[in-house]
């Protein structure tokens, strides 16, 4: 069942850890074939169920060491509709993966021998390509496109909506209003190009407060992923109200840009401590409100334990 769906541990503001790059972990670590990058397709069986529990276990192992609270983000970042048909997945077979994937992080949560608040995350992606926004919806579009699958994870123990890689406004105010209609807290990660913008130009303070403006502040807080901090350091104000509504940064290890990074065929997993000392900085002097620590692509468990080892101490 739902723990906190009524109040977010994390918006107490002590530090959280999370996981880091799980689709490319899969597919570049472990020798893993993930069609469309979809890794809730480990799901269909028992061996595939495995390999994400050994995946969640290198991090709760951190959360145990570090003594922090941990976010258990489910692995449905491709499970709506449009990705699911392109793989083979009917929409009953689509709600089941994501009911699937909420029940493996409910099983993890409880075995776990762990003081602090586990958080269930409910994770929803974009419909169409995680770095170039083509096919624009509306925010009513996005809100009805997105309602089936934020409404399967609200009859879950989900105790959050977890909108990932945004890369333009409209569809990240339609999950927002489509999570508030499920009565499920919701937040919003936006993605930024080499030079902080999100990849339609539009800045990331413009995003936060647009968002903001169409939901009456609905999302609980904002996040950055899958992009490397030096890409949006220079736009994060360190006395900028809107900066405080960003509580999580999940950043590439990369300092390559989308397209490069879209083009590549090797994994650039850059420097573990370099990252943890960005993370630790931007804690330090231009997010206040920064608690939710993990990785995103090109990141694993030892880049989350140098981020740890960076930034827990100043939580103290």
């Amino acid at each position: 069942m739902a723990r906190y769906r009524s109040g977010l541990p994390q918006s107490t503001g002590r530090p959280f850890l999370t996981d880091g790059g799980l689709e490319t972990t899969l597919v570049f670590h472990e020798g893993i074939e993930l069609p469309a990058f979809a890794a809730f397709h480990m799901l269909r069986d028992a061996a595939g169920i495995s390999r994400l529990r050994h995946y969640f276990a290198r991090y709760t192992a951190l959360a145990a060491r570090f003594r922090t609270g941990f976010i258990l983000e489910s692995v449905t970042w491709r499970a709506n509709a449009d990705w699911g048909e392109r793989i083979g997945y009917s929409p009953t077979g689509i709600a089941e993966a994501n009911r699937a994937a909420i029940r493996l992080l409910e099983e993890i949560r409880d075995e776990m021998d762990h003081p602090e608040p586990v958080v269930i995350s409910g994770c929803v992606g974009p419909r169409g390509d995680g770095y170039f926004p083509s096919n624009q919806m509306t925010g009513a579009e996005a809100s009805e496109y997105h309602k089936t699958q934020v409404d399967t994870l609200a009859g879950t123990a989900a105790d959050l909506i977890a909108a990932v890689t945004m890369n333009y406004t409209a569809e990240a105010v339609g999950i927002a209003l489509a999570a508030r209609g499920a009565a499920m807290p919701v937040v919003i990660s936006f993605t930024v190009e080499t030079d902080g913008s999100l990849p339609t130009g539009q800045s990331l303070e413009s995003a936060i407060r647009e968002v903001d403006d169409a939901t009456s502040g609905y999302p609980s807080y904002y996040m950055i992923n899958c992009a490397h901090p030096s890409h949006f350091e220079a736009v994060l104000s360190p006395d900028g109200a809107w900066t405080d509504r960003i509580r999580g940064l999940r950043a590439n290890s990369s300092r390559r840009g989308h397209k490069e990074l879209n083009e590549c065929g090797d994994l650039d997993t850059g420097d573990p401590v370099e990252m943890g000392a960005q993370y630790a900085a931007m804690r330090r002097e231009r997010l206040r409100r920064l608690n939710v620590l993990g990785g995103c692509c090109g990141t694993d468990h030892r880049h989350v334990e140098r981020i740890a080892e960076a930034c827990v101490p100043l939580f103290d």
